[in-house]
């Protein structure tokens, strides 16, 4: 595995861009919220300490990860910087994984491509929930963290 034994969420502020007046949405999913709800916090934490104002930045949350595509779509409607989508897919016994991975992946792939802000995907795909606590302020950091340290590259482009 490729993050194995790694902490990847480390960042050097100082070599970040400056972020007075830049608004940052976060789309959270609610399903599996002890995983998305640590990435959340996580984004936050990172977004305040890089010096995003905390009414920049626009906090939204939608029932699955299927919805962040939609709520993504909406929120561009509002002067944001960038989007932070985040979610939380665990393997089950039927296809249902498969379905939902490919749609969130598919759909926030489309906006990219097609609008003008950016949208940060922070959706988990693991296959057990301990892969899960694993990337979401466990042993491999926070990939909240992560998605922070992207939008703000991405909103400063």
């Amino acid at each position: 595995m490729a993050t194995e034994n790694k902490n990847l969420s480390s960042y050097h502020k100082e070599e970040l861009p400056e972020m007075a007046g830049k608004v940052i949405g976060i789309i959270t999913s609610e399903w599996n919220q002890q995983i998305t709800g640590n990435m959340r916090s996580g984004a936050t934490e990172t977004l305040l300490d890089c010096g995003v104002l905390p009414e920049n930045i626009l906090q939204w949350s939608v029932p699955g990860s299927f919805e962040l595509v939609n709520a993504a779509k909406r929120m561009l409607k509002h002067k944001v910087d960038a989007i932070i989508v985040i979610g939380c897919v665990i393997q089950g016994e039927t296809k249902h994984f498969d379905f939902v991975c490919q749609g969130v992946t598919n759909g926030i792939a489309y906006l990219n491509a097609t609008q003008e802000v950016p949208i940060i995907f922070c959706v988990l795909t693991d296959n057990t929930l301990q892969q899960s606590i694993d990337r979401s302020g466990g042993k491999h950091g926070n990939k909240g963290v992560e998605a922070a340290i992207t939008a703000i590259k991405m909103a400063s482009l």
